[in-house]
């Protein structure tokens, strides 16, 4: 049976586990109309995506009473969710549609069964043609034909040696009796961990219609998960400043649908003008989103984050999880499909398959957005910084572990043209929680802004102003 609410149970689990407050009903205020066809599959991905936005929404609320502000609650629309977690088949860059995978992404045929590879940037097309010993000018044909001769267990061994991203197409009981499948299983939906240091005075707050206005986000993520979590946060007003490292350019559909409400800089960490700057962005930021392996970023910028900014709370993002001996490697939403068993679910006897969207990725960012909100409340309460963090194979355990499988499931319907807004050249998904207007700008040109925090808002105090003769205000 489904129960389209039943991650934000799960949730709610997660936030007493941490020792955060949680009401006793946590649904209160939080509808949903019946999923429909949308987000249709065998494995409840319905569920899945509308569980995490009201995860979110609850999140909010509850930072929202602790700032002073009314509740809000939330009618879950499932066509607006499912437009959102498709939001690279949504989108249109100058009325035209985009291309989700590069070439060398996707599944080849092994020697005895089956790959996923991702290679959507050319620094993971270089590394996946050197793990297979091909020429840097090599197609797809010649990578299906290289992938042909080898085992599956040895493209992806090859891989991992070549810091490439290439997995074995596993079941779902082959990855779940694994190490790296039971580590990704352990463990509450998002982990929120306090910390001892304090973040003194925080900002103020109070904007009923943006209640994060004041709060700033250093956003150090990419591709989809992380950046999703910053857009969230960036639609209940916050000021994120995502930051890039200018020689690893973001994939251009990528930034245009999910840099909305965020500000965009270069920042080279590997200058020392780059750390720096970093360590004076950190300073004053309330939330940091990361997606690196633990210890990376303190190491780049000489000292453990809680130290160069105490009181933030730290967002952070993996793909396996954060234990076995697979938490160490890079991963993306595809290739967790492919390795924890979702393919085989959703594919055909003869071929593997994939869900009808990202929804790994979607789904852990606005899970994460929901703990970085809670965090924040919990601050506002102890003045604590606090770690929040979230794994797609986590998300995914979720999804192949709720009840309420189709075996037979409807051709997914495809989200109206309500459900989109245009802005200039692009056409995007509208936010997925409608409660609250849209994003605050659309995306700007990648890397346009200085790395550098926006003026705090100024407060709109009335002045007393002397009056003319014309009974006109004077100069104060």
């Amino acid at each position: 049976m489904t129960r389209p609410l039943a991650l934000l149970d799960d949730y709610s689990a997660a936030l007493a586990d941490a020792g955060l407050d949680v009401p006793a009903d946590p649904a209160t205020g939080i509808r949903c109309a019946p999923a429909g066809h949308f987000l249709a599959a065998r494995l409840p991905v319905g569920d899945l995506a509308t569980g995490a936005v009201a995860a979110f929404a609850s999140a909010a609320d509850r930072y929202r009473h602790t700032r002073g502000l009314e509740p809000q609650g939330a009618r879950l629309d499932p066509e607006r969710i499912a437009a959102s977690f498709a939001g690279d088949r949504m989108l249109r860059l100058a009325g035209r549609p985009v291309h989700g995978f590069a070439a060398l992404s996707g599944y080849f045929a092994a020697a005895d069964g089956w790959v996923r590879t991702h290679a959507n940037y050319p620094h993971h097309r270089v590394r996946l043609l050197r793990a297979l010993d091909l020429p840097d000018g090599a197609g797809r044909d010649d990578c299906a034909a290289r992938i042909r001769q080898l085992p599956a267990a040895a493209v992806e061994d090859a891989a991992a040696a070549h810091d490439a991203i290439a997995v074995r197409v596993r079941t779902e009981h082959e990855w779940a009796t694994s190490a790296q499948g039971r580590g990704a299983a352990a463990g509450p939906l998002v982990r929120i961990l306090a910390r001892s240091d304090s973040a003194g005075e925080t900002r103020p707050g109070g904007d009923p219609a943006r209640p994060l206005t004041g709060i700033r986000v250093l956003d150090l993520t990419r591709v989809i998960a992380g950046p999703v979590a910053a857009r969230a946060l960036a639609l209940l007003g916050a000021d994120v400043l995502r930051v890039d490292p200018p020689a690893l350019p973001e994939i251009a559909w990528q930034h245009a649908e999910n840099g909305q409400g965020k500000r965009t800089a270069l920042l080279d960490l590997r200058t020392a003008r780059g750390r720096e700057t970093c360590r004076r962005l950190l300073a004053d930021a309330d939330v940091l989103l990361t997606g690196y392996r633990p210890g990376a970023l303190d190491a780049l910028i000489g000292a453990p984050v809680h130290q160069a900014r105490p009181g933030v709370v730290h967002g952070r993002v993996c793909a396996w999880g954060w234990s076995g001996p697979w938490a160490p490697r890079r991963g993306f939403d595809s290739i967790v499909q492919a390795a924890s068993g979702i393919a085989v679910v959703e594919g055909r006897p003869d071929a593997p398959g994939v869900l009808p969207v990202q929804a790994l990725d979607h789904a852990s960012g606005y899970l994460l957005a929901a703990g970085v909100l809670d965090a924040l409340t919990a601050r506002l309460r102890d003045g604590r910084g606090r770690d929040a963090a979230v794994a797609l194979a986590r998300t995914g355990a979720w999804l192949l572990q709720a009840p309420g499988r189709n075996p037979h499931p409807a051709t997914p319907a495809s989200p109206g043209a309500g459900t989109v807004a245009t802005h200039a050249a692009v056409t995007a998904a509208r936010p997925a929680l409608a409660e609250y207007p849209d994003y605050p700008f659309p995306a700007r040109a990648w890397g346009a802004d200085p790395a550098a925090w926006a003026p705090a808002p100024v407060s709109r105090v009335r002045r007393r102003t002397r009056r003319g003769s014309a009974g006109r205000p004077g100069l104060p």
